[in-house]
């Protein structure tokens, strides 16, 4: 069995993707449910998304599911992955964390990205613009001065409260975490020679803070685990073909079936050669495959980057897949951990 995954913490970020034939509500319900389960499997967190005015998502408000997710669990981390910081004021993002932290105590992580709304309706509606992400490292500068005290306005209960921050590795996300002295989440795990470059320059630019002596990688992106290959890459189409239909629809749908999709694809399909060929880019580079196959992959990059946590962040239609792909995965780490000496 791989020391590297016995000694590599695994996690879940969900997005609360919609379905066809499912509203918003039940997606957000289906997330709470889904962390109670990857609990219960033994991951080290669980993580919720932000995303505004997209129909395939319905977790537009990420602390609000992150209080819901951390009632209905007991002793898995929970946090975001993450909340855009350009899209908040620094004091009531604190402010939200701390109120968190305060009633979960040990329990919340805070996962920071750079990026604003995707559209200019969007950005209106939220008070923002595109260069409001060039003030990522202003703004989360000004974040955690508010935990750790300073200034004439104080953040209530955050501050003197720890709640461990980590920066998605999007744009300049690496270099700003690196500066920081914080830990870094980098995906997708489909470019690994981008990948590795990102990593080594943020271990290379890491400077310890009061947060974090050394660096910390966290390495997200697409793992499907079944009882073949050619099932768990049924579990990625759904996620390949909404991308493809937002790329060349201008609107980001919720997930249908694989069966429905591969109608579409099949000689005779409705599929135009734009579509498929965004789709059948969108299937390729993911880690997946039977748990052997799985285990070899993930080991690879793992060795490759010195990954301290792998963090899943697989989407699908088939909620029954879904679960039994991160009970695999589950299982295989356990085996790892099991077969590996404490020393090791």
């Amino acid at each position: 069995m791989s020391t590297a995954i016995a000694q590599t913490r695994f996690s879940v970020l969900d997005r609360s993707r919609t379905r066809e034939g499912h509203d918003g509500p039940q997606a957000l319900r289906d997330s709470v449910r889904l962390a109670q389960q990857i609990e219960a499997l033994g991951y080290h967190r669980f993580w919720v998304s932000e995303h505004h005015s997209v129909p395939g998502v319905a977790g537009s408000a990420p602390t609000v599911l992150a209080a819901a997710v951390a009632a209905a669990t007991s002793t898995i981390r929970v946090g975001t992955g993450g909340v855009m910081l350009p899209n908040h004021q620094p004091l009531v993002v604190a402010e939200q964390f701390g109120v968190l932290e305060a009633l979960f105590p040990g329990r919340i992580d805070m996962g920071l990205g750079r990026s604003v709304g995707f559209t200019d309706g969007v950005r209106k509606a939220l008070g923002r613009d595109k260069d409001d992400a060039d003030r990522f490292a202003e703004q989360l500068a000004e974040l955690l001065l508010r935990f750790t005290g300073g200034g004439p306005v104080h953040a209530y209960p955050a501050e003197g409260l720890r709640v461990p921050p980590f920066v998605l590795a999007t744009g300049e996300g690496a270099g700003i975490a690196a500066a920081a002295g914080l830990p870094v989440v980098v995906g997708d795990l489909r470019g690994r020679e981008k990948l590795f470059d990102v990593v080594e320059r943020y271990r290379a630019r890491f400077r310890p803070s009061v947060w974090a002596q050394e660096p910390y990688v966290v390495l997200a992106g697409t793992v499907a685990v079944a009882e073949s290959e050619e099932a768990a890459r049924r579990l990625l189409v759904p996620e390949a073909w909404s991308m493809a239909r937002s790329r060349t629809h201008g609107t980001f749908p919720p997930l249908s079936p694989a069966e429905d999709i591969e109608r579409l694809a099949a000689p005779g399909g409705s599929m135009s050669d734009k579509e498929r060929g965004l789709y059948e880019s969108g299937l390729l580079g993911h880690v997946h495959g039977t748990a052997e196959q799985v285990e070899t992959a993930l080991t690879e990059v793992i060795e490759a980057t010195g990954a301290d946590e792998v963090l899943v962040t697989t989407s699908t239609y088939d909620r029954v897949g879904l679960l039994d792909s991160h009970r695999r995965l589950a299982d295989l780490v356990d085996r790892a951990r099991r077969a590996t000496p404490a020393h090791a």
